[in-house]
Order: C-alpha cells, then structure tokens, then sequence
C-alpha cells in the first residue's frame, strides 16, 4: 500500500465515493474479492482503489463538530435509496458471471434499457450498485 494511491490531489480535486458499513472489512472484502478493487489504507476508515475512483470505506456515527445534526448509517430499508454507485463496463454479461462465481448478490440479471444493458447488485451492507454498459 503506497502513498501515492491514496485520493490526494496536486491540483484540483478527485471524487470519491464513501460509503457506511457495519462491518468495514466485510465491506472491504466486497470491493477487493468481488469488483477487484485494491486496498490503498485499511483501518476505520479503509479505502479501496476501485479502477478510476476510491471507495472509503468506515463505521457509522456522529454527529460531529463539522456536521452536527448529521449521523451516518448503513442503509436499514432496502427498498429506498436516495443515491448509489454506477459502474460502467465494457463486457456487461463477463462481469455479471465473474461477479456470480464470487458471491455477488444481484436483484435481476442484465436487462436491456433502450440503447443500455443494466443490472443492479448489492454490497454486503445493502448499498445499491447500478452496472450498465
């Protein structure tokens, strides 16, 4: 794990996606085993380098000095969502086998949408993940 890996820009900025977990190395496991990510910093927080972008990775809580009426959580109904990840990928059906053979949890298969293929999965902790090509 090197320092160089880690989301700090020299100019500008980088966008990163981060994400509550119950459970930070399960959650960690998730992104390296299932999506090939690489681990950049392990701990609470863990960052993951997931191809172009960096997924942090720690426990809920707060409120903090910085955000005082904020106190983040893992997602508790699946069935709501007000964001989540989108994966674009070259070879939709390559990925949605690799993916299957390593546990991933898919709501359906990919299905065609207009000019698209999508399917949506989620991580160990219910946070959703759109995969389109």
């Amino acid at each position: 794990m090197g320092r160089e890996e880690l989301p700090e820009p020299k100019e500008g900025f980088v966008l990163t996606h981060f994400i509550v977990s119950r459970d930070v190395r399960r959650a960690r496991d998730f992104y390296v085993g299932v999506l090939g990510g690489k681990t950049v910093l392990e701990g609470e927080p863990t960052i993951v380098k997931l191809a172009n972008s960096w997924i942090l990775i720690d426990v809920g809580g707060g409120p903090t000095d910085d955000k005082p009426d904020v106190i983040l959580e893992a997602p508790r109904d699946l069935k709501k969502t007000s964001a989540f990840l989108n994966i674009r990928v070259a070879d939709i059906q390559a990925c949605y086998q690799e993916w299957k053979a390593k546990g991933a949890q898919f709501l359906t298969p990919p299905k065609a949408h207009g000019d698209e293929l999508r399917f949506y999965m989620r991580d160990p902790d219910g946070h959703l993940i759109e995969v389109g090509q």
